[in-house]
């Protein structure tokens, strides 16, 4: 005898029918799809201050008399969107910045400018660092560690293709006098700022600073966040030594962090040894020099300006010295800046 008694499968069946059948209260899929998001037309506007770990300090407010921050998450909307320091968003939920509260970020308005890199230059996938700068401070070391030429061209091409004003700031210069490397930029637009080791130039870089956004980037060790918490006292940036062996700087920022300063923000950025340019468009480094832009109007088809480019205009006008004196330390430098890129 089986351990179902006397009944067959099908009186069994029947039988405990009822016992068997599981009912969900709520089975999912119950309730219809849609994929109309609401409008959130009482959404309330921010500026992303930082980001950590998938929770974004954000202001609200931002100068007016209910200024505030508070902590926001994003909504599952915007998973597959970058949401950076510097951006201005829409928060729905509790905005109050009490302790505990969390609001939500529903909405990136457009970004008047992005500072990006990739990886490598073979890399053509952007990687956002800010959003809506309109300066980019250039940090350098005249020795300790030593300045690289090329890396400031990076950050320069960067800085270009962004549509942002950069500023050099060499840091250090009672170690090494600067000189010499200045002169690889000697043909460019560019604010310079000299400060010897354990001296910051607090008054000129706050007129430089004032009312601009500016991203503050540099090879570890320049000094970077030593002239952030002297624009910022209570910034309070961790700052470290060179390694004596390896010439190299600690990593001390690891975050993107906004601080105001003198009616404006500073962006800290943690410091980079490399910085790709595989998503730079040529064209928008030659926009940068206008002068050069005009004669290269007359240069032929698919011209790459580079010192081995038959009939190039801008190198035959310079030449002639149609731009006079200047005209060759500016071709250098555009020509830098383009090897930089092509290499």
């Amino acid at each position: 005898m089986s351990w179902l008694g006397d009944l067959d499968g099908d009186e069994y069946a029947d039988r405990y029918a009822d016992y068997q059948a599981r009912i969900r209260p709520n089975p999912r899929g119950s309730r219809a799809r849609t994929k109309i998001r609401p409008e959130h037309d009482d959404a309330v506007p921010a500026l992303v201050l930082s980001v950590d770990r998938g929770r974004y300090s954000v202001l609200v407010d931002e100068g007016g008399p209910q200024e505030r921050e508070t902590t926001a998450s994003r909504a599952s909307e915007l998973r597959s969107q970058a949401i950076v320091t510097g951006d201005r968003v829409d928060l729905v939920g509790d905005t109050s910045g009490a302790p505990g509260t969390l609001a939500r970020i529903v909405r990136i308005q457009p970004r008047a400018t992005v500072l990006r890199r990739s990886a490598d230059d073979s890399d053509e996938v952007e990687r956002i660092i800010v959003a809506n700068a309109d300066q980019l401070l250039i940090v350098v070391a005249a020795a300790d560690p030593e300045p690289r030429a090329r890396l400031v061209d990076r950050y320069l091409v960067a800085a270009f293709d962004a549509g942002i004003a950069p500023i050099l700031c060499i840091t250090k210069a009672d170690l090494a006098d600067p000189a010499g490397f200045l002169a690889n930029f000697a043909g460019l637009d560019l604010p310079v700022v000299t400060s010897g080791r354990g001296e910051v130039p607090v008054p000129e870089l706050a007129r430089l600073l004032r009312g601009h956004t500016t991203v503050a980037v540099g090879h570890s060790g320049v000094g970077k966040s030593t002239l952030v918490n002297a624009l910022v006292p209570e910034a309070r940036r961790t700052t470290g030594r060179v390694n004596a062996v390896t010439g190299r700087g600690r990593h001390t920022s690891s975050s993107t962090v906004s601080y105001r300063v003198d009616g404006g923000w500073i962006i800290d950025t943690p410091g980079i040894r490399s910085f790709g340019l595989g998503h730079v468009d040529p064209d928008s480094i030659l926009g940068a020099f206008t002068d050069l832009a005009e004669l290269a109007a007359d240069c032929p088809r698919g011209c790459t300006h580079l010192p081995d480019s038959p009939d190039c205009a801008i190198v035959e006008g310079v030449e002639r010295g149609e731009l006079g004196a200047v005209g060759r330390a500016r071709l250098d430098s555009l020509q830098r800046l383009l090897t930089a890129l092509r290499a």
